[in-house]
């Protein structure tokens, strides 16, 4: 278990909750790009697979939190693009 992995794990889980707020009170798909987060949550995936296949630990779970968060987030989007198109 890398201290560093954890750190950037925590470092980058610590702003999903922000954004999913925005994402929440504003209504709204300004500033959100679809693509940056499915590659986002791509890249959480790819990273749970590697501590299945090769490298298992409790790291694991940052990643499965980060990816619940950015797929909130994500569900947020769409949620919001569906609001937009109804105006």
């Amino acid at each position: 278990m890398s201290v560093f992995e954890i750190l950037m794990l925590l470092c980058f889980g610590a702003a999903w909750p922000f954004s999913i707020y925005k994402s929440y009170t504003s209504r709204s798909v300004k500033g959100k790009s679809p693509i940056f987060l499915l590659v986002l949550m791509s890249g959480y995936v790819f990273g749970i697979l590697n501590k299945i296949f090769y490298h298992y630990d409790h790291v694991i779970f940052l990643y499965m939190l980060n990816l619940v968060m950015i797929s909130t987030d994500f569900g947020l989007y769409l949620r919001n693009r569906k609001l937009g198109e109804e105006c």
